[in-house]
């Protein structure tokens, strides 16, 4: 069998252009300089009898050939790394792709149960707006944000629909008075008027707010969890998740003024690889996962 094989420092070159596009980034991420990447990749080609890249100026990419050996090449140590970890730990590292939101005001809340039932796995969260790309990014399960839940190769499962309702602070809510009835809230600053929500929500009131907001300026947060935080802070009204800042509703730094909510089709997904769905880390996380939902929902 190890005949067959070719050498696994050519090989391992390869993966790492591969996934990167870049032999460059390749020769950061191993520690090796450009001119050697290069020379394994040149050997593996050698061994396999074709180009495994195109190579342009200031770019690479993947022929053919390349793409079937970076998938199986990838997935091959994905698989060591794996069993690596098991070897030294007792069980892995979980890595978990979130959005921002999601990572701060509801996954970093609960996640300590589940490393209680779990002690032997070990989690890394990654949080970014981009879909990551599961195989390529060497990430275990992700949390999306989607409108249609299904994805190539992926099982997905239905977490919680990303309702959305206008939310302040008690203080902002007093400088008028209170809050009785929607067009209230147009007495106030709007954070981030521009979002297209605030114009769903406002019709589904029986609202006209489309002058109101136009003129209103449009900051923007980049994400509901830096945009609660400003509005915890007293500096306008936000249009957010209630499922994500339950604790703030809890605790009354926050209030929702109205049980009006919208909803634009969107719902929170866990999805992994189906062909890796009974690997015993993701197996927990996703049973853990349901379960916990399941408990703190409203």
């Amino acid at each position: 069998m190890s005949s067959r094989l070719p050498p696994l420092s050519a090989l391992r070159a390869f993966e790492a252009a591969a996934r990167h596009l870049s032999f460059t980034r390749a020769a950061e991420e191993l520690a090796m300089t450009q001119a050697a990447v290069s020379y394994q990749i040149k050997v593996l080609e050698e061994r396999v009898g074709s180009a495994l890249f195109v190579r342009r100026p200031r770019q690479v990419l993947l022929t053919e050939t390349g793409q079937a050996l970076a998938i199986a090449s990838t997935d091959a140590f994905r698989k060591i790394a794996e069993a690596y970890e098991t070897a030294r730990t007792g069980q892995g590292t979980l890595s978990i792709s979130t959005i921002p939101t999601f990572a701060a005001n509801w996954l970093a809340l609960h996640l300590g149960s589940f490393q209680m039932d779990n002690p032997r796995i070990a989690v890394r969260i990654e949080t970014s707006d981009l879909l990551a790309d599961l195989a390529r990014d060497n990430i275990d399960v992700a949390i999306r944000s989607s409108s249609i839940g299904q994805w190539a190769g992926l099982d997905s499962h239905f977490l919680f629909h990303e309702t959305f309702t206008p939310m302040l602070s008690p203080s902002l809510a007093a400088s008028i008075g209170g809050v009785r009835e929607p067009a209230d809230l147009l007495k106030l600053p709007i954070v981030d008027a521009g979002d297209p929500w605030w114009t769903t929500w406002f019709g589904l009131a029986g609202v006209d707010a489309a002058s109101a907001l136009a003129t209103r300026p449009r900051s923007q947060f980049g994400s509901q969890s830096y945009e609660g935080r400003a509005v915890v802070a007293g500096l306008g009204v936000g249009i957010l998740t209630p499922a994500m800042f339950a604790q703030e509703l809890a605790a009354g730094s926050l209030i929702q003024p109205f049980d009006i909510l919208g909803h634009d089709n969107h719902s929170y997904w866990l999805v992994h690889q189906t062909a890796r769905r009974n690997v015993p880390k993701i197996r927990a996380f996703r049973e853990w996962l349901l379960a916990e939902l399941a408990r703190s929902a409203p």
